[in-house]
C-alpha cells in the first residue's frame, strides 16, 4: 500500500523537509520547465519565509533561490544535471544571510542529485537556540539528511 504522501506543489515560500521515517511521503514540483516531482519521506517545514503588509513584500530566501536558477548560467532549465560547487557556496551563502547556515548546508556528496528547488542538505543540528527562531528542535540523531525546496519557478 502506498504511503500518505502530501504534494506542496502550491506552497510559496522555503522549506525544508527532513528525512525521516514519519510514515508521510512529501513531493514538489522542481528541476524549472522539466517540471520533475521528486519524493522523500519526511516532515515538511516552512523556514524564513515572511509578508510585510506596510510594502505588500514577500521577504524569503525563495526570492534569491529563483532569481540564481532563471538567471543566465541556469536560465530556467532547472540544473536537472546536478548543481555544482559554485550554487552549493550560493545556497550556503544565502542560509548563512536568514540564520540558517548552520546548522542547514548544502550536502557536497549530493551534488548531482540536486537542482532547482531541490537541493540535499545535512542538517547538522536544531535550528538555533533562539526559541523565537526554533522551528525544528529535537530531531536526533544528528547529522541528519534533508531537502530544501521551494516554489518551482516554471
Amino acid at each position: 500500500m502506498p504511503k500518505p504522501t502530501i504534494r506542496i506543489y502550491d506552497s510559496i515560500g522555503t522549506g525544508l523537509i527532513i528525512e525521516c521515517q514519519s510514515g508521510i511521503v512529501v513531493s514538489n514540483q522542481t528541476g524549472g520547465t522539466s517540471c520533475l516531482q521528486p519524493e522523500i519521506e519526511g516532515i515538511y517545514i516552512p523556514l524564513r519565509n515572511d509578508y510585510s503588509d506596510e510594502t505588500g513584500e514577500f521577504m524569503s530566501p525563495e526570492n534569491e533561490l529563483t532569481r540564481h536558477f532563471t538567471g543566465s548560467k541556469h536560465a530556467g532549465a532547472g540544473a536537472t544535471s546536478g548543481i555544482d560547487e559554485g550554487d552549493a557556496d550560493f545556497i550556503d551563502s544565502v542560509l548563512a544571510r536568514v540564520k540558517l547556515n548552520p546548522p542547514i548546508s548544502v550536502d557536497r556528496r549530493k551534488l548531482a542529485k540536486s537542482h532547482e528547488a531541490w537541493i540535499h542538505i545535512e542538517i547538522s543540528g536544531d535550528e538555533s537556540a533562539d526559541a523565537d527562531l526554533s522551528a525544528f528542535v529535537h530531531f536526533h540523531p544528528y547529522p541528519r539528511s534533508g531537502i530544501l525546496t521551494w516554489c518551482n519557478s516554471d
